[in-house]
């Protein structure tokens, strides 16, 4: 229960947080500066999605409080009002009111199945819920990733389109200078055309990238948002933990696992309840009633209280066999349960393991690129200085500058997928949250 409780306060404390900004009402994204933990608040207050799970969520705990009404008293009263036509002649006004009561004693742990059956019900929903919230995040973490990528594509579109005019004014001035042909200015117009191109398609990259994060955040995709890049620090290999710690993990918080373990628990509940429902149940029972009887025809006084207790047992004799084939419907859901269960473990062994491996391979591909990276521009730099002194040719330096571009674009993907491989780790373990607040 201690899981349950932890893991929707932190579902809940984004939207509880926003509640004072009335994030639901706003029509615009806030013009600040946004950073992952604000964007992802926002989002949460926002969300069709995981407020639909929410409320599904409360429904479930108002079907489990409901269940403890089998443990007090049952009252019911009624009155009533006529007149009785006889003999050709209409009798006065009857009045008359009764209350009963009557209370369950023993029902062989009936009550108890039913109410251990809803409560199952409500932590299973619980953790439907923390997944979809997970989900949610997930979703929204991925979309922020992608705009600091495209962000950082433009940011790399517009430094190699600079690189590309240098080299155009530099071939202009050799050759008039008579240094090289007209072929060098050529090819340097068509790089700088290519870079134009490339800077373009980012731009465009980019109001994509924009427009998926804001619709997940409920904005129209036409508004505008900034939000703050992370640290260069962030996923490095000392944050690794082993794939053991990472199961172990995973055991105690992955939702799905405890919603599988508590439709478990929901289900064998219910096998007991409908078994229990063959045996007696016994019963105290009372009644008031008061009559004020002003007919000419009554043999008895006008007016009379009667009241009534006992004690009631009941129990089922025969109901077509519907009780015993309703026990077997219920046990063969108990395994089904069962068997969902391990499947549920077996998926998140799967994904655990497959997402601890797609993480250190971004961390190795971040390395490699961050290398590539340093030797494209280092490369660049020297092939432009060689060219400016005749060493090298203008083809020479377009080299140059298609291996930077190309090394440019496999860095800047390397960084931020490793930031979503991370969060996918996180993701597959159920542990979201600590993801977040190293991010703080």
């Amino acid at each position: 229960m201690d899981i349950i409780k932890v893991s929707l306060i932190f579902s809940l404390l984004p939207i509880i947080a926003n509640a004072a900004d009335d994030c639901m009402s706003r029509k615009t994204v806030p013009d600040t500066v946004m950073d992952l933990q604000s964007v992802i608040e926002i989002g949460l207050c926002r969300n069709p999605d995981t407020a639909s799970a929410y409320y599904s969520l409360q429904s479930a705990r108002y079907n489990k409080n409901a269940g403890y009404a089998s443990y007090l008293p049952s009252v019911n009263g009624s009155a009533n009002v006529g007149k009785n036509y006889q003999n050709s002649h209409w009798s006065d006004w009857e009045y008359g009111a009764s209350i009963s009561a009557s209370y369950l004693v023993f029902d062989f742990g009936k009550r108890l199945a039913d109410l251990n059956q809803l409560t199952s019900t409500w932590r299973a929903m619980g953790f439907d819920y923390d997944e979809r919230v997970q989900n949610y995040v997930y979703g929204v973490i991925g979309a922020y990733y992608a705009l600091l990528n495209a962000d950082a594509d433009v940011m790399s579109a517009r430094s190699l389109r600079t690189v590309a005019q240098t080299a155009l004014d530099t071939a202009n001035k050799k050759f008039h200078a008579g240094v090289v042909a007209r072929a060098d200015v050529l090819r340097a117009e068509t790089t700088l055309a290519s870079r134009n191109l490339d800077l373009e398609r980012a731009n465009n990259n980019r109001e994509v990238a924009k427009g998926a994060l804001l619709t997940k955040l409920s904005f129209p995709a036409d508004q505008s948002i900034t939000i703050a890049d992370m640290d260069n620090d962030f996923g490095s290999p000392r944050e690794n933990r082993s794939i053991d710690d990472l199961l172990d993990i995973a055991r105690k918080h992955r939702p799905d696992l405890l919603r599988a373990s508590a439709n478990k628990d929901a289900a064998w509940h219910r096998r007991n309840s409908v078994f229990l429902k063959n045996l007696p149940s016994i019963s105290a029972t009372g009644s008031l009633s008061w009559n004020d009887n002003n007919s000419q025809y009554s043999d008895y006084g006008l007016k009379h209280t009667s009241a009534a207790i006992g004690i009631r047992a009941t129990m089922p004799i025969f109901a077509g066999f519907a009780n015993m084939y309703g026990v077997r419907s219920a046990t063969a859901l108990y395994d089904v349960a069962n068997e969902n269960l391990r499947s549920a473990n077996d998926n998140a062994i799967l994904d655990v393991f497959t997402a601890y491996q797609n993480y250190k391979t971004a961390q190795t591909v971040l390395t490699q690129t961050d290398t590539l990276l340093k030797s494209a521009t280092e490369s660049e730099k020297v092939t432009a200085g060689m060219y400016r002194v005749g060493r090298a040719t203008m083809l020479d330096w377009q080299t140059a500058q298609s291996e930077l571009v190309s090394a440019q674009k496999q860095n800047n993907a390397a960084k931020y997928d490793l930031f979503v491989k991370r969060a996918a780790l996180a993701l597959a373990i159920g542990d979201i949250k600590s993801e977040l607040e190293k991010d703080k």
